[in-house]
């Protein structure tokens, strides 16, 4: 009997199974039929009459600021206008362009334009060997006039507006639309960078210009003109090579950082783009629009820089340079360009970093004319290096100080101990003179250290590095950082060279004892750049402390993190080819830091001092050096020497480095008012 019943509750719940599942189809059934027979047409109609399409929401790229905040480079908007294909007749499209073009003129803004035939009178404005194919290719009579193929145009556009002026405005939209193509997914741009005034006229009366889009486009804005140019470097629109290779990562329209700052960390700066769906009806108006991914805007790069400091330094190199052009300091010199740098002693942070001549980047991140481009790229004065990192020169008598504290610190010199200087030192078959008997014929006489540096002794230094050898002057420059990377977070830096036995073996050269006698006055083989050398300087200053060198502080996240400094350290070794480089430590004697400071600051103070006509009547202390170094022959076998000046201040307690290099500047003290201007 429980059998039966068993049997009985399993048919019952099949039963209830079956009917579920035909009650199931039948409303599907039904609804199917709505859907297709009753409302099929209705429903078509809507499709048929719904356009959507994705539009991509451009981040704003990171600003790069000042140490204080100070706003150098930021971003705008630029408002263009595109036109998409819209389901309306020829007619209205016609009617729909002259309107577009009507207010576009109201605001004085140019539209897209290339119809080759120009009105009153009727002429072509396409070249005689070109017009042949145009024609050809238009469908044009070989031997129409001007006139007859603008009304050729008219026909085919079914324009049937009677006012040339009118016909010719229709044309030239018409004639882009076919030259560049358009469609309801990919627009084509009629006018760029509209004014507020003309994008709120499209918005509030957007029936009347059916498949108008204002799309924004972010626009690179240098808010100090050429301020820092070489440090920030520029941003503009990616060439279609490098949009090949990334793709994935851009638009087509997407700019990128090219140089400077702006390329280095573009990983940070650029942000993350959104996507907003535009839903449109047959004529063009938009009916509704979905933001589906919020753009995040990029990271703020916050330099070390001061930029009024920035300022005083460009403004003083420049006019240093022309003062020593037009015989300001007596003989002229035909000084091409120079370079600046200021540094923190304690920090290595670049406080200001000025190459000279400059450059104007927001002409690159609006697109630069031919001639502009061909003004920088044909100036023999390089406008477009960044002279600080790129270039390397021998530093001459500012190498000094290396020399010192390399034959103090190997027991070869001691700080009482004096070298005659004859004028001319005599060893190996040859003679080198001092530039003191060249210009006097007599020696500078016993002299110390101190006195050496004072006076910028050749003699002295010939004698101290022939005692000690290269190596051991190698050991030491290699520790202020010469002849290496400083590892700054820009791009291009040039290592330099350092007069060595393994630099001469690579260019398959022998090392000779002159060599060693040349490079103690930093000339021979000895190349550095203006940065390496304010470094070396900065520990000289401090100390005898490394200093690891840095333009950038922080890296600010659009949701108000920020970036770590190893990352950033991280990040910039990867993205330079940076490598470690072993460097001995050395613990300086501080006696001897202390002679050689002393020594320096015999050079602004001391009545004998090279600088002491520039900084006699200064008001604060400084220790520096001059330099003037030999740099070969001009085209008309002048020599070619570049002036250089070397600084730290305050000497008691130096906050500062500053060095300033003029190439073909003639004496390194006519420089040393530029340090002086910068800082007073």
């Amino acid at each position: 009997m429980a059998k039966g019943i068993n049997k009985k509750s399993i048919n019952f719940r099949y039963n209830i199974i079956t009917i579920f599942t035909y009650l199931i189809g039948i409303i599907l059934i039904v609804q199917l039929f709505n859907l297709q027979i009753v409302h099929g047409a209705k429903y078509r109609e809507e499709s048929n009459t719904r356009l959507t399409r994705e539009s991509t929401l451009e981040a704003t790229r990171g600003k790069i600021l000042d140490r204080s905040g100070n706003v150098l480079v930021s971003s705008s908007q630029k408002f263009n206008l595109e036109l998409y294909k819209s389901k309306i007749d020829t007619n209205a499209l016609n009617d729909s362009i002259l309107k577009i073009i009507q207010v576009l003129e109201k605001y004085n803004v140019s539209y897209v334009d290339s119809f080759p035939i120009k009105i009153d009178p009727f002429e072509y404005t396409i070249a005689d060997t070109n017009l042949s194919n145009w024609k050809s290719n238009n469908g044009i009579d070989e031997n129409a006039t001007a006139e007859e193929a603008f009304y050729k145009f008219k026909d085919k556009y079914k324009i049937q507006n009677t006012d040339i002026s009118e016909i010719r405005k229709i044309i030239a939209i018409r004639y882009a639309i076919v030259q560049e193509g358009y469609s309801s997914t990919k627009s084509l741009t009629i006018a760029k960078d509209i004014p507020r005034e003309a994008v709120a006229e499209f918005s509030e009366e957007g029936d009347e210009f059916p498949g108008i889009n204002i799309s924004v486009q972010p626009v690179r804005q240098y808010k100090q003109g050429t301020l820092a140019s070489h440090i920030l470097g520029y941003a503009s629109k990616i060439g279609s090579e490098e949009y090949q290779k990334k793709k994935d990562e851009y638009n087509q329209n997407d700019i990128i950082g090219k140089t400077g700052i702006e390329a280095v960390f573009e990983k940070y700066l650029k942000g993350k783009n959104g996507t907003k769906q535009i839903d449109m009806a047959v004529d063009g108006t938009i009916t509704a629009e979905v933001v589906e991914k919020e753009a995040v805007a990029g990271s703020n790069v916050v330099l070390t820089i001061d930029s009024q400091l920035q300022k005083i330094a460009e403004e003083a190199l420049k006019d240093n340079i022309e003062k020593i052009k037009n015989g300001g300091f007596g003989k002229s010199y035909d000084a091409k360009g120079g370079s600046c740098v200021v540094m923190n002693v304690k920090t290595g942070e670049v406080l200001a970093m000025a190459s000279y001549p400059d450059y104007n980047p927001q002409s690159f991140a609006d697109g630069i004319s031919n001639e502009e481009w061909k003004s920088y790229n044909e100036n023999k004065s390089y406008p477009l290096l960044n002279k600080c990192i790129q270039s390397a020169y021998e530093p001459g008598s500012i190498f000094k100080m290396v020399t010192a504290m390399a034959g103090l610190e190997s027991g070869n010199i001691s700080l009482t101990e004096k070298i005659n200087d004859t004028g001319v030192y005599k060893k190996y078959g040859a003679e080198w003179k001092c530039w003191y008997y060249t210009d006097y014929h007599r020696g500078h006489g016993y002299l110390n250290v101190i006195g050496a540096i004072e006076k910028s002794c050749n003699f002295f230094f010939y004698e101290t590095a022939d005692r000690m050898g290269i190596d051991t002057l190698d050991k030491y420059a290699t520790y202020f950082g010469l002849g290496r990377k400083t590892g700054i977070e820009l791009p291009s830096e040039t290592a330099g060279t350092l007069a060595s036995k393994d630099y001469v073996k690579s260019i398959k050269g022998s090392w000779n004892p002159g060599d060693t006698i040349n490079a103690a006055i930093g000339q021979g083989y000895n190349k550095f750049t203006p940065l390496q050398m304010t470094k070396y300087i900065s520990m000289i200053a401090n100390g005898g402390n490394n200093v690891n060198v840095s333009i950038v502080k922080t890296i600010q996240n659009a949701d108000g993190t920020e970036v770590s400094k190893d990352e950033i350290n991280e990040y910039v070794k990867e993205k330079l080819g940076l490598t470690e480089e072993n460097t001995e430590n050395i613990t300086l004697n501080k006696d001897y830091v202390n002679a050689v400071r002393e020594g320096m600051k015999s050079v602004t103070s001391g009545e004998s001092g090279t600088a002491y006509v520039r900084f006699k009547d200064f008001n604060i202390k400084v220790g520096g050096k001059t330099g003037s170094a030999e740099a070969g022959k001009d085209a008309n076998g002048n020599d070619i020497v570049n002036a250089w000046f070397a600084a730290f201040a305050p000497y008691d307690d130096p906050e500062i480095a500053v060095v300033v290099m003029v190439e073909n500047g003639g004496h390194g003290n006519y420089t040393a008012e530029a340090v002086r201007n910068i800082m007073a």
